[in-house]
């Protein structure tokens, strides 16, 4: 979908747009930065758009891309470098566009008290801990279920439904796991909720009652599959990637620099009042 969303802005702003996948890794992905970076002054990207492997944001790489007067944008992550980077190059887009993280949390959070009204076990399954919207998530959630009886443990993915198949597995190879069965699986994204599910109804077949949560909500993707009745609830996020262009192609126009943060409005699938009816019935 970001993909898809950045070359249809691109198309519309008169922009060329080259995607690059990193795979899920970080040297990958650091290599094809710097091949744009120093590429001959003529063939350099007027901004890079990236959505970084790694949490931190990779200052280093930010920075040589701005000291050869390249734009950079983060789809999706908040660090701290940003200001700086923005006071050292007024006349460079140097921005974050994100969804609105902590209320994509606390929306989930929102959806375990309605599946789960009386409490109970929700098996959380985040993404890498290093990043800020796996922190931010994991934060809302915790805030929209104090008080609620609702205890969350948490399992580590990397954003994949591999990573959330594996970490089920290695769980309930645990002698600890023999007996546990969680009243809810909750994933940060619908991607480790689809891993997730496929391991647990593989391993276990208690699971098959256990509702599963993810986030995302692409209509061919978590909103199909909440329709399938896969998944209890998903979490509509906007695209980052289409904004972010449209964040250059202004830039690129008025040459004024842009807010440092482009922050999007997510919302529950099915609506919160709606999956409140669902658990009732």
């Amino acid at each position: 979908m970001q993909a898809a969303d950045a070359q249809l802005a691109a198309e519309r702003v008169g922009f060329k747009a080259e995607i690059l996948y990193a795979d899920q890794n970080a040297i990958q992905q650091i290599q094809q930065l710097f091949q744009a970076i120093h590429a001959p002054a003529e063939q350099r990207p007027l901004a890079l758009v990236v959505e970084t492997v790694v949490g931190e944001g990779l200052e280093r790489v930010a920075r040589n891309a701005t000291g050869k007067g390249i734009g950079w944008v983060l789809l999706a992550r908040r660090v701290s470098y940003l200001e700086a980077l923005r006071r050292e190059h007024p006349n460079l887009p140097i921005s974050s566009v994100s969804g609105d993280q902590p209320e994509i949390g606390r929306i989930q959070g929102r959806q375990f008290r309605a599946l789960l009204p009386r409490g109970g076990v929700v098996l959380y399954v985040r993404g890498p801990s290093d990043t800020s919207d796996a922190q931010e998530r994991l934060e809302g959630a915790r805030e929209a279920t104090v008080g609620a009886g609702i205890e969350l443990r948490i399992l580590e993915g990397s954003w994949t439904e591999a990573s959330a198949e594996q970490a089920i597995r290695n769980m309930l190879r645990l002698k600890t796991a023999e007996s546990f069965r969680p009243d809810l699986v909750g994933a940060q994204n619908d991607s480790m909720a689809v891993g997730a599910r496929r391991a647990a109804l593989a391993l276990r077949k208690d699971w098959a009652g256990v509702p599963f949560t993810g986030c995302d909500g692409l209509p061919d993707g978590g909103q199909r599959l909440v329709n399938m009745r896969q998944l209890a609830a998903t979490i509509v996020t906007p695209s980052n990637a289409g904004p972010a262009i449209d964040l250059v192609a202004r830039w690129h126009k008025t040459r004024q620099q842009p807010p440092s943060e482009i922050v999007s409005t997510p919302v529950s699938y099915p609506r919160e009042d709606e999956l409140g009816k669902r658990a009732r019935a």
